[in-house]
């Protein structure tokens, strides 16, 4: 608003400029910084994942259940995808961990 008294050479300069960073905000931040914030939000939404099992587990523990139950509430946190069958828990609960398979 200061410079409406210039020549339209140099108001059209100015409106140009303020197009162009206008232009590039909205670029970055819907074509950068949004797609990085949602990657970032997922991958700590990913390794917070192991956290809530556990939380589930201990909680349900804690409340007085069985060690068996608590883990079966643990098992119901985990994804559908990623869940283990009971059979598998069963299998590496009584085996100690030895039926895991050597990494």
């Amino acid at each position: 608003m200061g410079a409406l008294d210039q020549s339209p050479e140099v108001l059209g300069h100015l409106v140009g400029a303020a197009l162009v960073g206008t232009f590039a905000g909205i670029f970055f931040s819907y074509g950068v910084f949004a797609p990085m914030a949602a990657k970032i939000k997922s991958v700590r939404d990913k390794q917070m994942r192991m956290y809530v099992i556990i939380k589930q587990t201990l909680i349900a523990y804690m409340n007085g259940a069985l060690p068996q139950v608590a883990l079966e509430y643990g098992r119901k946190a985990i994804s559908a995808y990623d869940r283990p069958t009971i059979d598998q828990v069963e299998a590496e609960t009584i085996g100690g961990g030895a039926a895991a398979p050597a990494a």
